[in-house]
């Protein structure tokens, strides 16, 4: 205790590090607060039929991410979520498209444009998807929209939801500038964590019905999710020592030092890519039904309990993750670098043997990634099985812990830097915090 004291204050006496904090914490309050203001023509009384829909699935997905705006018909009912999309396919673009890689590699002015680009993508996908939610809100909300205002509504509601958007676009950005860690990331986050009190309350009360039994079974519960966040944690944090170690075995000791920086072998290079990716697949059939949950396909595809949803869910993450990595890691780029360093492969000769090796090595490291990834994903859909209400199911796995824990993870491992920096003791005595910021997938989320 005393030293975590200690080291509040030594946090507390960085005048940088503290203003930092302040502004971080005043936006997300600021966002916070929108997310409980109800879009106009909206009675909140009668929402209840949103609060059910929402709850699993793809628009449970939504619902946390947004920090429950979705199902509570907020001005921010969409979130980040516009802006994630455009900024992931503004990335894939400048990766397929060799005119936007040359505008990428102009350097702050190409990154200006690519960012003005996508300000202007957000702004169609979420008139698109404010539209759909307009339909959606008809559908299963009708009674909650007020009958006198029901002439405007059609029209009102997608400006408000586009300006809503924008705004935590801005507030993210401005995050990013002024205060701590990676602004879209930390708003992502405090919609999820908005979520586990009220999850881990409807739990508790669940289990607490069954007496004695049922609460042994919560205590359960509550330590295996522990286990499986101190598990993320681990592998976070050590995911850099096997690609370094396996490096040193393919270009050997002696030339490791001066060739290691073009090696970048990671267990899971895509990071939670693929994981968003499926959902984005997995949540088309619902936007085809209005948001319905309930009809045909989107049933399917809605429900994580269902086996044949796990199976599609999980083959669709691990084809995106070997799908995702191809596209970020550029063996032949690699086998380049190696050449003009002076540094080679033992038993492998230069040029494209060198980029065949590194990229079957690659598949080779991706295949256990990519196998985790999707165990982790489905995770959520087991614990419902085991009968965990869906709130708190969601938190045993899949696109929230893995943004959750990795996002705890940076913004640690920046304060720890700012601490170092200043000569003062880190936040850990067995070693130094490692986040995500080498994966190309955190400078999205």
């Amino acid at each position: 205790m005393k030293k975590l004291l200690q080291t509040l204050r030594n946090i507390w006496s960085i005048e940088d590090l503290k203003s930092k904090i302040i502004v971080t914490l005043t936006l997300l309050f600021v966002y916070r607060f929108g997310t409980y203001i109800v879009l106009p023509g909206i009675d909140p009384n009668q929402l209840s039929a949103l609060n059910g829909n929402a709850k699993g699935g793809a628009l449970g997905l939504i619902d946390a991410f947004s920090g429950g705006a979705f199902s509570q018909a907020s001005i921010l009912a969409l979130g980040i979520m516009p802006y994630i999309s455009a900024s992931i396919f503004m990335q894939l673009m400048t990766i397929l498209i060799p005119q936007m890689q040359k505008v990428q590699k102009e350097g702050a002015s190409g990154q200006k444009k690519i960012n003005q680009w996508t300000r202007y993508l957000t702004v169609i996908v979420t008139f698109v998807q404010a539209y759909a939610y307009v339909t959606y809100l008809k559908n299963l909300g009708k009674e909650a929209i007020i009958d006198s205002f029901s002439a405007y509504f059609w029209l009102t509601t997608p400006i408000v939801l586009t300006a809503g958007t924008l705004f935590v676009m801005w507030l993210g950005e401005k995050i990013t500038d002024k205060g701590l860690g990676n602004g879209t990331s930390l708003i992502i986050m405090i919609g999820i964590l908005a979520r586990l009190p009220r999850s881990f309350v409807q739990e508790w009360n669940a289990k607490l019905a069954k007496g004695t039994g049922g609460i042994l079974i919560f205590v359960i519960e509550v330590s295996v999710l522990i286990a499986i966040i101190m598990g993320l944690i681990i592998l976070i944090q050590g995911v850099r020592k096997v690609p370094v170690n396996y490096a040193k075995q393919i270009v050997g000791n002696r030339q490791f030092n001066g060739a290691r920086q073009f090696l970048p072998l990671k267990v899971n290079s895509a990071g939670v890519m693929p994981i968003i990716f499926a959902q984005a697949i997995m949540f088309l059939p619902t936007i085809f039904a209005s948001f319905d949950s309930t009809k045909g396909l989107a049933r399917l595809f809605s429900d994580p309990r269902d086996v044949i949803h796990m199976v599609i869910y999980g083959v669709i993450v691990i084809g995106f993750t070997f799908l995702y990595t191809a596209l970020i890691f550029n063996p032949k780029q690699i086998a380049d670098d190696l050449k003009r360093n002076n540094g080679f492969i033992p038993g492998v000769k230069p040029g494209q043997p060198t980029a065949d090796y590194i990229g079957s090595v690659m598949d080779k490291i991706t295949l256990p990634g990519a196998f985790l990834l999707a165990i982790v994903g489905i995770l959520p859909g087991f614990a419902q099985r085991l009968d965990i209400t869906q709130g708190f199911a969601s938190f045993f796995g899949g696109t929230s812990l893995l943004i959750m824990v990795g996002v705890i993870l940076d913004s640690l491992q920046q304060i720890e830097t700012q601490l170092l920096m200043r000569q003062y003791d880190g936040l850990m005595k067995s070693g130094r915090i490692q986040g995500r910021q080498s994966s190309v997938a955190s400078s999205v989320i």
